[in-house]
């Protein structure tokens, strides 16, 4: 009798635009960049969603920490190929699930009309540890905010802006207890996500006790690897909305 299957399969889909939504800087260089490294690669256009400038995340005053987290974000969406990059002004570290938050979401959803969105799922415990509260409001922000993006009596001044709604086919949610696929990663993606971290050079300054950008994000795909089968990958809960 044959073992049973327990790889994950890879997301072999066809997409053309994603939009990635996340709290702070730094935020998508944690293992996702490296599936954005592929997807560009592969001609699909990303972009990224900031909902603050992570002010709050450094030893120096937040009026100073916000506009360099930012140029460091900009370098990091270079290093793997995000065109787009929009950073909301919401406060870093006291982020709060809000209607004002799923709208905005749900603006720039509407305005970059992606087939995937990419976030996190809200969730307290992850694989990594009990989650930053920024990234759970985000999540759970996110999550409903694809559904606010397709409903045209939601958040009907955006109709006012212009933005008619926009239905995204897929969700990609980062840190997901149940992974569902795995998107496989190049040694080009893998080195081009190392150089996206490492861009956050002042950020991770302040952070004596952070592993190496290499040695982190090796750590991630070689795990991502060994749940999917292959030597690097990047793995999602992947969720079909619609079609």
């Amino acid at each position: 009798m044959s073992e049973p299957e327990t790889s994950l399969p890879p997301f072999d889909e066809k997409i053309a635009r994603v939009l990635v939504v996340v709290a702070h800087p730094d935020d998508a260089e944690y293992g996702t960049s490296a599936a954005v490294a592929t997807w560009t690669a592969a001609g699909v256009e990303v972009s990224y969603l900031l909902l603050t400038s992570g002010e709050a995340g450094m030893q120096r005053p937040p009026e100073e920490a916000g506009p360099l987290r930012a140029g460091e974000q900009r370098a990091a969406c270079d290093a793997v190929g995000v065109t787009g990059l929009t950073i909301l002004d919401f406060p870093d570290g006291t982020l709060e699930y809000s209607l004002d938050l799923r709208r905005a979401i749900a603006r720039e959803m509407r305005r970059v009309r992606p087939d995937m969105v990419v976030s996190g799922g809200g969730e307290l415990v992850t694989p990594w540890g009990f989650d930053h509260a920024d990234h759970r409001a985000a999540g759970l922000a996110t999550i409903d905010a694809v559904r606010d993006a397709d409903n045209r009596w939601v958040f009907r001044d955006l109709l006012d802006e212009g933005l008619e709604p926009w239905g995204a086919t897929w969700l990609f949610v980062v840190g997901s207890s149940r992974p569902t696929h795995h998107v496989p990663v190049s040694e080009e993606g893998r080195d081009r996500a190392v150089r996206s971290l490492e861009a956050h050079a002042a950020y991770l300054a302040d952070l004596p006790w952070h592993p190496t950008p290499a040695d982190l994000v090796d750590q991630v795909l070689t795990g991502g690897g060994q749940a999917a089968g292959v030597p690097r990958a990047v793995v999602f809960g992947v969720h079909k909305l619609r079609g």
